[in-house]
């Protein structure tokens, strides 16, 4: 089987062409099978705050992982000495851990195509190598000082990172997989204070972020924002606290991502449904039996696992343990489809998933995370999810959130909210907040925004896995509409 994104030149990436033949040695002969993936990833951050330029940070952070299935068993292990020695050492490692793990391993067959190949490539419109240090840094002065609208912005910053990844996986079987993805993160905040009164507005709170280059400041609106999220700020220390009571509440694509990620994609993650997470970060409420059954939500529910979405921070062609990824429905028309697990955890359910197998560097084995996770859009525009509401609440940009640890019951805060009268926007409020049941709350689902008001954005930060794994995960989502939440504001 084989895959090249549209954009993937045929010759293989230069950093990799001395790597290569080292990589494809250290594969040890005389067992079932045996893979190397090989990651590096070259970090940038850079950040204005308050007018001061902080000190730049960068890194780079580039290592091996050899994975060996021997015996009826599997082990693994890593090594940042990509020499031969060092790679030797480390599939001797592996090789070891597999014949101890013989006869007590869940899954004793490799559940993996190992011939597969491909190349993906993300799409990069304007690079970032083609600016310099000094103009990256002055595109953020200009950010800082266009949120210092107001002498009672207290505090304001501008903030650009970059992550660019270069992967390569090799199977003992010539399976070869090349993947080099590069994340643009921008974030602006400015905090506003008068007397006891202080409050935060930030663009989006990292969820503008995803596949590309520059090209992705554009994408959300940068410049302009930079302004606008200043005078918002303002606005809060003025604005009356959210009203309490059940009403219907309009969720703004930037917070319904934060709604995805915690009551649908990690309910959903299928070594957590099996109980792999329970010592760190809970399991969850959704069980087995669920699946082809089990309704989630409303008839207007659409969920899917997509990873073909372009410049979305979640977008791939392979996971980590080498499945090729397509897009799949995970709840269809509210009834509940398929979970997010990777070809490891497929084996041991007995259940289809996808493939969301993915680690976050190369001396971590790759586990379920969810990956591009989105509702798909409705019919309506989003005038008419707001003319549908005779009192509610319209809520931007999640602040705050508590989940418990079936990924069941939640309580969230949002940055901005407005009131809807009759159908009309009204005023601006300020420590919106609302909470729910997870399926309870998807069933209230009463409207979807069209394509229109869809955006493609994502988390950043997402934990999960001891060793703990930080990674990015994509969401896309239009504007949706609840009735009958449980809505509270903070106190006076």
């Amino acid at each position: 089987m084989t895959a090249v994104s549209d954009a993937s030149p045929a010759s293989p990436t230069p950093s990799f062409a001395s790597l290569e033949a080292r990589l494809r040695a250290a594969l040890p002969a005389g067992v079932e099978y045996a893979t190397v993936r090989f990651s590096e990833a070259r970090s940038e951050r850079l950040t204005v705050r308050h007018g001061v330029v902080q000190p730049t940070e960068s890194s780079v952070d580039a290592g091996s992982m050899i994975t060996v299935w021997a015996d009826g068993g599997f082990g693994y292990a890593a090594t940042s000495d990509l020499t031969e020695s060092g790679l030797a050492r480390a599939a001797e490692r592996a090789t070891g851990w597999a014949r101890a793990t013989a006869g007590r391993a869940v899954v004793t067959d490799p559940p993996f195509d190992d011939t597969v190949t491909g190349v993906y490539r993300s799409p990069v419109a304007e690079p970032w190598d083609d600016t310099t240090l000094a103009e990256r840094i002055e595109l953020l002065v200009r950010a800082d000082a266009n949120l210092a609208v107001d002498e009672r912005i207290v505090d304001r910053l501008a903030v650009l990172a970059r992550i660019d990844t270069d992967s390569l996986i090799l199977t003992s079987n010539g399976g070869r997989i090349e993947q080099l993805t590069r994340n643009t993160y921008p974030y602006m905040a400015a905090t506003a204070n008068e007397g006891t009164n202080t409050q935060t507005r930030t663009y989006g709170r990292n969820s503008f972020v995803g596949q590309g280059g520059r090209e992705v400041l554009a994408r959300f609106d940068f410049d302009r924002r930079s302004t606008e999220i200043g005078h918002e700020a303002i606005q809060l220390l003025t604005a009356p606290n959210c009203p309490s009571g059940t009403m219907d509440a309009v969720l703004a694509p930037d917070q319904m991502i934060l709604q995805i990620h915690e009551s649908i994609g990690h309910p959903l993650e299928l070594d957590r449904i099996l109980g792999d997470e329970r010592n760190y970060a809970g399991t969850s409420f959704v069980t087995l039996d669920m699946f082809g059954s089990y309704r989630y939500g409303s008839d207007l529910l659409n969920v899917t696992f997509d990873p073909d979405v372009e410049g979305q921070l979640a977008s791939y062609r392979f996971d980590d343990e080498g499945t090729p990824a397509t897009r799949q429905y995970l709840i269809r028309n509210g009834i509940l489809e398929r979970p997010l697990g990777g070809a490891l955890s497929q084996a041991r359910a007995g259940v289809e998933g996808v493939a969301n197998a993915r680690a976050c560097s190369w001396n971590r084995p790759p586990i379920d995370r969810m990956a591009n996770i989105n509702v798909e859009p409705g019919e309506l525009t989003v005038e008419e999810l707001i003319a549908g509401v005779e009192h509610g609440v319209y809520l931007e940009t999640n602040n705050s959130w508590s989940i418990d640890d079936s990924r069941n019951k939640f309580q969230f805060s949002c940055e901005y909210g407005r009131v809807i009268e009759n159908g009309e926007l009204g005023h601006v409020i300020r420590n919106p907040s609302y909470r729910g049941i997870s399926a309870t709350f998807w069933r209230s689902l009463s409207g979807v925004a069209d394509r229109h008001s869809f955006a493609v954005m994502g988390t950043p930060n997402c934990g999960k896995g001891e060793p703990n794994q930080m990674i990015g995960t994509g969401h896309g989502a239009p504007a949706c509409r609840f009735s009958g939440i449980d809505v509270f504001g903070g106190v006076e």
